[in-house]
């Protein structure tokens, strides 16, 4: 993986990440650094998940996948509020 693939992933993480917050209700209190992170797992997810349904590889943006992507960011970000908020009752 070169830099560049890293500087990528980031940058596609933070977009990820920040429009799947940006589709959830409420306010979700999560870092910047967290969003990113749970953005990138969602990129990933959301892409294998599109290749495991049939999807084919394309040039440029995969666009499907990326919407995939976007809902798995939700998820997990809704899972890790959940889990967080859990934690801080104790």
């Amino acid at each position: 993986m070169s830099f560049w693939d890293i500087i990528g992933l980031i940058f596609a993480g933070l977009v990820v990440g920040a429009l799947a917050r940006l589709f959830l209700r409420g306010r979700q209190d999560i870092s910047m650094i967290v969003t990113i992170l749970l953005g990138i797992a969602g990129s990933l997810a959301g892409a294998w998940l599109w290749r495991w349904l049939g999807g084919s590889d394309t040039f440029g943006i995969d666009w499907i996948a990326f919407f995939i992507g976007i809902a798995v960011a939700a998820l997990l970000i809704t899972i890790y509020v959940a889990i967080r908020g859990r934690a801080r009752g104790r």
